[in-house]
């Protein structure tokens, strides 16, 4: 599959998949085994304006290669008009995070789990 062939929005689904995968799978990991519970704690590090805070660190701390950049803002630019529930810019950060962990997890995986294992980090700090 030839990522940079694939649209911001479709990007931003597979991404969206992997990242929630990976947090279930953290937070299973840290002894979490009620459902309602397990619940819970996914939406503090999934909200869009939990990954439109995370994508702001990344930028403030330049993390990010101008690649990586480049597909937080294809994602970002091709969003549609956002959800009743969170801001429209924040809805376009939000997936634009997505989006560029959907390209990195169709083109380095390892690197897409850095960034999430950072994503991690950054949240237990702030919390």
């Amino acid at each position: 599959m030839e990522a940079h062939l694939i649209n911001g929005v479709a990007l931003a689904y597979i991404g969206d998949a992997y990242y929630e995968l990976q947090i279930r799978k953290y937070l299973l990991s840290m002894g979490f085994t009620k459902v309602n519970e397990l619940h819970k704690k996914a939406i503090q590090f999934t909200a869009g304006s939990v990954q439109a805070l995370l994508l702001d660190t990344f930028l403030e701390t330049n993390v990010l290669t101008e690649t990586e950049i480049n597909y937080y803002k294809k994602g970002r630019n091709a969003s549609g008009p956002g959800r009743k529930n969170i801001d429209m810019a924040t809805y376009h950060k939000s997936t634009g995070f997505e989006s560029m962990m959907g390209y990195l997890y169709l083109t380095d995986i390892a690197r897409c789990d850095e960034l999430i294992q950072l994503a991690i980090q950054i949240l237990k700090e702030k919390a």
